[in-house]
Formats: structure tokens, C-alpha cells, sequence
């Protein structure tokens, strides 16, 4: 846009040659067209003077913005050379340090890698002495170690690692009739001898409808730490007599009967109930509940197992359903559609009674199973490795990466626990850690008031041990039908009042 001042110039200048045109004319007498010639003169002089001053101080201007901008363009560079100094000396201090903490970050490593290999050698020497005790031990030392089994049930209410430790072995006494209670104490399942199908059908039904299936737990324990993780639920069922009947005894006759629905339902219940107890003090804990491939089959049945766990939804990051591995080989359509309603509901799925390391970690993962526990002798077989799709020391990391984590069982030495650690398997259990022990009764506290006769009443309906296991050092069975449980008479009432 042009500026004023260039127009009143312009303007001064018409006028100037004008006038002087003028002037010429009316004074000088020189004629119109010379008076016309001589101002356009002048005024093209004075347009040219102009336009020259005014290129003049333009270049004056031009040339002081060139050297502010030359001024500018140094101080940037002195900036730019003042950053990069800096960047450099921040490139310098974090190399140093990396090269610091790489060097702390071997010398870290190298000790745990030292320490490892003392622990494994630890081991390799407790195993080598348990080997030497073992094989130099006389025969009846191990009965009294297991006989204090049975008379210490799970206690729900203190964890794991709280419990106080066994006392030593005692002596086997010199008589003939106590290894047989002795061994009779050490295995609390007792071999049924004498009885054939039918008897153990009676047998059976009578437990199932007098309440005499008795869930006995044992614990899965992280490794190498051996803390508590989760709780497997084992059946057993109490005569007449009240002896023990392991659940391979009488699971095939219960099937074959149709009885099977019932004692899943039995169990199921147990199980919750055993969670809900456990939860009050550690909400992590978990609880495997088995299930037969009959039930699962039977529309009935589920239908009832199936509403039971709806009721009792909340639980169920923490119950898990365990199946056999010919179960899953197995399934129907109803088997299918059943179990895809429980993975629905959110309840998870693990596999036992493996026999082969053939295993589709992705179809399992589909089907809701997040555990699979397999025997540490199948784990470390070396005869299983060509036979299986994967090398087992690779197993662990193969199912993790589907989210379902290994589990070694019947574990029952050190160095089979060195060896699962080479493994990389996180979970073990077996009769190393714990064997499986009898619940301590809800009801225990109750029978601190009570007579003698009331307190047995309600340690069988609870399934705990006869009364006779309670008397120990010399106690008489009413002192202990007395004081023991005035002890524990506010601790179980709590519980129970809390439950």
C-alpha cells in the first residue's frame, strides 16, 4: 500500500512544476508549449531525485536488517554450540552410568548364579542323607513320624507357615500289636480287605446317607519357596467302623451305581464351605474340588451342580474344577456344552491323572483350563522325551505362554525338587511337603462345654477323628473332652460367627 507521504511528495512535485511552468509563461513570456516542456522537465527531475534518495535509504535500511540479522544468526549458533556441549556431557554421565549399573548388574548376577549353585549342592547333600537315613534306618521309625498325622487336622484358622513343626519321632515301642496301629496311623486311608462289591456298595450308599464322606486336604506349595498356595480337596469315605476308604476304592462302584452325582454334590458343598473358611484369613488361597466325567455327562446332575455353583459365583477365581485327562480326550457334545457353562460363569479348569505329555496347550487354554498337574516321575522320565511333542524342561514355559501354569505332583524326595527347579515349575506337591490331613471341625469349640458323649457326637458329624486320638501324654479322655477346647473356644466361635 502506498504510503502518505509518498503521495504528498508526488503531489508537492505536480505543484512545484507547474508553478515554475506558470511563472515561465506569465513572466518570462515564453510561449504555452515551451512553459509545458520546461515543467515536465522539472518534474522528471524531481522524480528522478526522489526515487534516488529513496533507493538510497531503503539500502541504508536493507543494510542494518542484514546486519541485525547476521547479529541474531551468531547468537543462535553460540546457542546451538551451547546445547550441544550440554547434550554431549548428558551423553557421557548416562553412558558412564550404564557401564556402572552393568557392571553392578553382573556382579549381582554372578552372585545369584553362585548362590543357586550352593543351594542345588545343598540339596544334592540333603538328598544323598535322606538316602543314607532312609536305606539306614530301622523299619519301624517311620510309622510313629506319620502316626501324629491323623492327630493333627488342618487348622483353617493359622496358615501354613505358622503351624508348629512335628516332634521328633519317638521310639516304637517293644510289643507286637503297636506296628499294627502304628501302620495303621502312618497310611490314613487303610486298605479294605474282606469286602467284595456288594459289601462296598452297602457300604457306600449307607455313608452317602448318614453324611460320612470326609474331605481331606493337601497343600500345593510354590516353588522353591514352599509357600502355601492351594489346597487340593480329597475324598474319603468312613465306614461303620469308621476306618478310612480311599477314593480309587469306591470311585468306579459309585460310578457304576450312579452314585457319583451325589458325592460330587457332597464334595462341591465341603469345598465351599472349606474356601469360605480359608478366605476369612487369606483371600489369595484356592481350593482344587475334582469332578467326575459321569457327572459332567449327566444333565440331571450338572443341572444341580450347575445352580449351586451360580449361588456361590463370587468364589470363583478361587474354586477350581479338576478333571481327569481322559476326560477332556473324551468329551460330547453335552460335555462340551456344559463345561463351556462353567468357564462362563468364570470358574476355571485343571487336568490330573496324566499319563502322557501329549498336550495342546491352545485347546486346553480355550476350554478354560489354567492348571496341569502332572507326576514328577513322568516330568522326569527321560524316556518321555521322544515320545512327546515337546521336550518336558521346555513343558512349563510352553503352557505359560497360554496362561495355564504346571503343577508337579507326588513329589516325595529333594532331588526331585532340584530337578523340577531345572524344570522351571513354579507349583509342586506330594508327601515331601504334606501329606493329606483331616479338617479340624467347625464345630470344636462347641464341645467345650459339652459332655464327653455330646463332643464325640459332634466330631463325627464333622468327620474328625475318634475321640480316643485326642488323649495324649497320659490324659485322661475326659480332661481332654474338657480342657483342650475351653482353649479354643473363642477363636472357632469367631470364626464361626464371621462365616
Amino acid at each position: 500500500m502506498i504510503r502518505i507521504s509518498t503521495i504528498f511528495i508526488a503531489i508537492c512535485m505536480v505543484l512545484v512544476a507547474a508553478s515554475l511552468g506558470l511563472v515561465l509563461y506569465a513572466v518570462a513570456g515564453i510561449s504555452g508549449t515551451e512553459s509545458a516542456i520546461v515543467a515536465l522537465t522539472a518534474l522528471t527531475f524531481l522524480i528522478l531525485y526522489n526515487a534516488v534518495s529513496m533507493r538510497l535509504r531503503d539500502r541504508s535500511d536493507v543494510g542494518g536488517q542484514i546486519a541485525d540479522l547476521s547479529r541474531g544468526t551468531a547468537d543462535l549458533a553460540r546457542q546451538v554450540a551451547e546445547f550441544g556441549r550440554r547434550l554431549a556431557a548428558i551423553e557421557g554421565r548416562i553412558a558412564s552410568s550404564n557401564s556402572t549399573n552393568s557392571d553392578r548388574i553382573q556382579s549381582v548376577v554372578g552372585e545369584i548364579n553362585e548362590l543357586g549353585g550352593l543351594v542345588r549342592q545343598l540339596a544334592a547333600t540333603v538328598s544323598t542323607h535322606e538316602d543314607l537315613l532312609a536305606g539306614n534306618a530301622p523299619a519301624p521309625v517311620p510309622a510313629p513320624i506319620a502316626r501324629l498325622e491323623p492327630e493333627a487336622p488342618i487348622d483353617l484358622i493359622a496358615p501354613f507357615e505358622e503351624r508348629p513343626a512335628a516332634p521328633p519321632p519317638l521310639p516304637a515301642p517293644p510289643s507286637r500289636p503297636a506296628p499294627a496301629v502304628q501302620s495303621q496311623a502312618a497310611n490314613p486311608v487303610p486298605a479294605v480287605t474282606g469286602r467284595n462289591q456288594t459289601q462296598l456298595l452297602a457300604t457306600l450308599r449307607n455313608a452317602i446317607d448318614e453324611n460320612r464322606i470326609d474331605i481331606f486336604l493337601q497343600p500345593m506349595v510354590t516353588l522353591p519357596q514352599r509357600k502355601v498356595r492351594f489346597y487340593e480337596a480329597v475324598t474319603r469315605l468312613r465306614d461303620e467302623r469308621d476306618q478310612l476308604i480311599a477314593a480309587e476304592e469306591f470311585i468306579s462302584i459309585a460310578e457304576a451305581s450312579g452314585l457319583i452325582g451325589r458325592i460330587d454334590n457332597m464334595v462341591m458343598l465341603r469345598c465351599v464351605q472349606v474356601l469360605r473358611r480359608l478366605m476369612v484369613r487369606n483371600k489369595d488361597v484356592g481350593v482344587f474340588c475334582n469332578v467326575a466325567a459321569s457327572t459332567l455327562g449327566n444333565s440331571t446332575t450338572f443341572a444341580q451342580c450347575l445352580d449351586f455353583l451360580e449361588a456361590n459365583r463370587a468364589l470363583a477365581p478361587s474354586l477350581v474344577l479338576e478333571f481327569k485327562q481322559s476326560t477332556f480326550r473324551n468329551l460330547g457334545p453335552a460335555e462340551t456344552e456344559n463345561l463351556a457353562a462353567l468357564a462362563q460363569r468364570g470358574f476355571r479348569f485343571s487336568i490330573d491323572h496324566v499319563t502322557d505329555l501329549r498336550i495342546e496347550p491352545r485347546e486346553l487354554a480355550d476350554r478354560g483350563v489354567r492348571f496341569i498337574k502332572v507326576p514328577a516321575t513322568l516330568l522326569l522320565d527321560p524316556r518321555q522325551a521322544p515320545a512327546s511333542d515337546i521336550h518336558p524342561s521346555d513343558l512349563s514355559d510352553l503352557l505359560g505362554r497360554f496362561g495355564i501354569d504346571l503343577i508337579a505332583e507326588r513329589i516325595e524326595g529333594e532331588r526331585a525338587v532340584v530337578d523340577l527347579l531345572d524344570y522351571d515349575v513354579r507349583f509342586g506337591q506330594g508327601f515331601l511337603f504334606a501329606p493329606p490331613r483331616p479338617l479340624r471341625p467347625e464345630g470344636a469349640s462347641a464341645t467345650g462345654g459339652a459332655s464327653p458323649n455330646q463332643a464325640q457326637d459332634i466330631q463325627g458329624s464333622n468327620g474328625s477323628a475318634p475321640p480316643s486320638q485326642g488323649t495324649k501324654s497320659g490324659a485322661t479322655p475326659g480332661a481332654t473332652s474338657a480342657a483342650p477346647p475351653a482353649q479354643r473356644i473363642t477363636g472357632n466361635a469367631a470364626l464361626a460367627r464371621r462365616i
